[in-house]
């Protein structure tokens, strides 16, 4: 769709400068040529402004799954370790940065859990929110 939109917009423009191009007096081809370049430079402008939009939103859609992957390893390592319950523990990721919560049976548990959500590739930090 945005593909679409941005070739609308190109023809848009070049209608719009020979449109305006036809308009001009004999003598003045110089400044339609002037005309034409400006608004090509214009688009030309709008469409990189457009396509970079385009490369923030899919940046920011791999953050989120990059975080919903690292929540989504945490809670299976909880799962398989035997010391913890992952009923008790909470897991929330938010752009690399693990929140743990809850309420756990000992410090051990708060430090087994800490561990593991450290040892996980891509988190950046661990918040503790935990408590026995």
């Amino acid at each position: 769709m945005k593909l679409s939109c941005r070739r609308f917009s190109i023809v848009f423009f070049t209608v719009l400068i020979f449109g305006l191009a036809g308009c001009q007096p004999q003598g003045t081809a110089e400044k339609a040529g002037e005309k034409v370049d400006q608004a090509v430079e214009k688009a030309d402008q709008k469409i990189e402004a457009g396509g970079q939009a385009v490369a923030e939103t899919v940046e920011k859609t791999g953050e989120y799954i990059d975080d919903s992957v690292i929540t989504a390893k945490i809670k299976a390592e909880i799962l398989a370790d035997p010391l913890l319950k992952v009923a008790q523990i909470s897991v929330t990721t938010t752009d690399g940065v693990v929140k743990l919560s809850g309420t756990v049976d000992s410090q051990q548990s708060i430090d087994r859990a800490m561990e593991i959500a450290n040892s996980v590739e891509n988190v950046k930090s661990v918040e503790n929110g935990l408590v026995f």
